[in-house]
């Protein structure tokens, strides 16, 4: 698709495409499971587009300087650069795509949190430019593992495990190290092949029906449905139940919320 085209306010009849960059091997492989409520409206696809290293706030003050028209020649590392060339490349493709950038906020890095998500948020907003509204930034606190202990029954289902657990009673994001949990609970666990099997059974709806916990999954989510209300037939989003997960009325992310203001004035419809 040419760049006269990338604007156009085109409804999306056939709908949308998210284009997810990852940072975790679980991810890489099992994340679009995650978002299986929300395909199954029938109006979006979940699909990696690619797996990067994790990026953190910049110390140094070494000057990384892009040539890429546009940028105003602003300072990125080598990293960044990748990261906003591989979302501009997907949403070049079809107006009607959009790129997550989803990574892992473990517990030695949420006190940087804002930061990491500048950096992220800098790489896709000085090349994508006019088209950065398409393009969001997630955290999973502290990993994906957390959400698990938020629905029990996964758990249970998928390990098979002897003594039942009980969804954990406070907020799952708060966890220190959850995959070392799952290891306590479950010696032999893998986290590519246990994980898959908890990710195809985590229902997100009941993980957000607590409206006091889990802030930064639900702004995800809350990302993604702002998208799908643009879907020029609304009513076929009934199927999907959003009073479930507390969108309007539960706690979000201080960090990434932000983005959610900009879905009105996204210039793909």
């Amino acid at each position: 698709m040419n760049g006269e085209n990338i604007t156009s306010n085109q409804p999306c009849y056939s709908g949308f495409e998210f284009g997810l960059i990852v940072t975790g091997e679980t991810e890489t492989e099992h994340l679009p499971s995650l978002f299986k409520n929300l395909t199954k409206t029938g109006i979006c696809t979940f699909k990696i587009i690619r797996r990067i290293g994790q990026l953190s706030p910049r110390n140094s003050l070494k000057k990384h300087t892009l040539s890429i028209i546009g940028t105003n020649k602003k300072d990125l590392t080598q990293n960044q650069q990748k990261i906003g060339c591989v979302a501009r490349s997907y949403l070049l493709e079809n107006s009607c795509r959009y790129v997550l950038l989803v990574d892992d906020l473990e517990k030695d890095r949420v006190s940087k949190a804002p930061q990491v998500f500048q950096v992220y948020r800098e790489a896709l907003d000085l090349i994508l430019l006019e088209q950065k509204k398409r393009a969001s930034v997630h955290f999973l606190v502290n990993m994906i593992e957390a959400y698990y202990f938020a629905d029990s029954h996964a758990i249970n289902i998928a390990l098979g495990l002897v003594t039942p657990l009980q969804d954990y009673p406070e907020d799952v994001e708060k966890i220190p190290h959850p995959k070392n949990e799952l290891k306590k609970l479950y010696p032999g666990f893998d986290e590519k092949e246990d994980g898959g099997k908890i990710l195809k059974l985590l229902r997100v709806e009941h993980i957000l029906s607590r409206s006091d916990t889990c802030a930064y999954l639900r702004t995800l989510f809350y990302w993604c449905y702002k998208v799908l209300q643009k879907y020029p037939y609304p009513e076929i989003l009934e199927l999907f139940q959003a009073e479930q997960y507390h969108f309007h009325d539960g706690i979000l992310s201080e960090v990434t919320q932000q983005q959610l203001d900009n879905m009105a004035e996204n210039p793909t419809a």
